[in-house]
């Protein structure tokens, strides 16, 4: 189910060791990769069966982890991580249809899902130990946008904690959706027509949004707008994730299966290989990263020298990964 390939894999412990082209290297301690496949998968240890956990986050300060259900009828499940692995802790609907994103407030009192399906955001509270908590608030949408096929309502793609407000953006309207913790809707950050924001981060002032429909990515400062292409390459593209690590922004493209590097003036540092088809997600983790490309299964393995990915050899069958989460 699990291998790293040219490699063979080990489990000593918590600690996963690679042996890749004859050398050995430390992996990462907790590497999870949640997909379409039959569940939650964890490096180095078990398969957590879970359907569609298309999308992990961990609590800030408590041995717990969080997934959607990606399902019509949308689910989230909180798993009390272990030494055997992620045990059920808690379960409860994301009210919505299709939850693809889930976060957690960096207090660990809020949690927040985006349902994409039918643009519905819900919000939880959590107890001390990180279980669900009282009534949900729920905060429906209305909305559309100029693509007909895919911007007839909203569809809520993330959920996003920032500076005491929940931020969620709305490919089917074009917004960055905005609320206080309690759910009153303040008014929201516009995106140009079109755009389709989907994955999007904060750093001071400035917030970048990568545009799943229009193919680019977004700076937003106050009112202006820097609007360039998401990648380089010829053809269509649908950018998915976007992370900003080391004063550079990283940014995932379907279509190229690229990897674009870009400076905070979104100026070009360089675009790479995703190492595989149709990179949906990736991970930071000090120097290394960690792409889920869906379509060809993997989840590959990439060295950051001076902010540049390379390949470093190593990658993870796993099937359909959608999301990589490192705690």
């Amino acid at each position: 189910m699990l291998k790293a390939l040219t490699s063979e894999t080990l489990a000593s412990g918590n600690e996963l060791i690679a042996i890749v082209n004859h050398r050995r290297i430390p992996a990462v301690k907790h590497l999870y990769i949640g997909g379409y496949g039959p569940g939650i998968v964890t490096v180095g240890g078990d398969l957590t069966r879970v359907a569609a956990a298309s999308f992990l986050a961990a609590h800030p300060t408590l041995p717990v982890l969080y997934a959607v259900g990606e399902l019509e009828r949308g689910w989230l499940t909180a798993y009390t991580v272990g030494e055997e692995g992620l045990s059920p802790l808690d379960e409860q609907p994301s009210e919505g249809d299709s939850p693809c994103h889930v976060a957690v407030d960096p207090t660990g009192t809020l949690l927040a899902a985006a349902n994409y399906g039918d643009g519905t955001a819900v919000v939880y509270h959590l107890d001390s130990g990180g279980a669900f908590e009282g009534e949900p608030i729920v905060l429906r949408h209305e909305g559309s946008g100029p693509d007909p096929d895919r911007q007839a309502g909203p569809h809520a793609h993330e959920a996003v904690f920032h500076d005491g407000l929940l931020h969620v953006s709305d490919l089917g309207t074009d917004e960055i959706r905005r609320y206080r913790p309690d759910g009153t809707p303040l008014a929201p950050i516009t995106m140009g027509p079109g755009t389709g924001p989907r994955h999007f981060a904060f750093t001071g002032s400035h917030l970048y949004v990568a545009g799943e429909l229009g193919g680019t990515v977004t700076l937003v400062e106050g009112e202006r707008r820097t609007v360039v292409p998401a990648s380089g390459q010829p053809g269509e593209n649908a950018p998915s994730h976007l992370e900003l690590a080391g004063g550079l922004v990283y940014v995932a493209n379907r279509g190229p299966n690229t990897i674009s590097v870009l400076r905070d003036d979104l100026s070009v540092v360089a675009e790479v290989s995703s190492g595989g088809d149709w990179p949906r997600h990736f991970a930071i983790d000090g120097d290394r990263m960690y792409v889920a490309n869906q379509r060809s299964g993997t989840v590959n393995v990439f060295a950051l020298k001076d902010g540049i990915p390379e390949p470093t050899g190593q990658a993870y069958e796993v099937e359909s990964p959608a999301c990589v989460l490192i705690t």
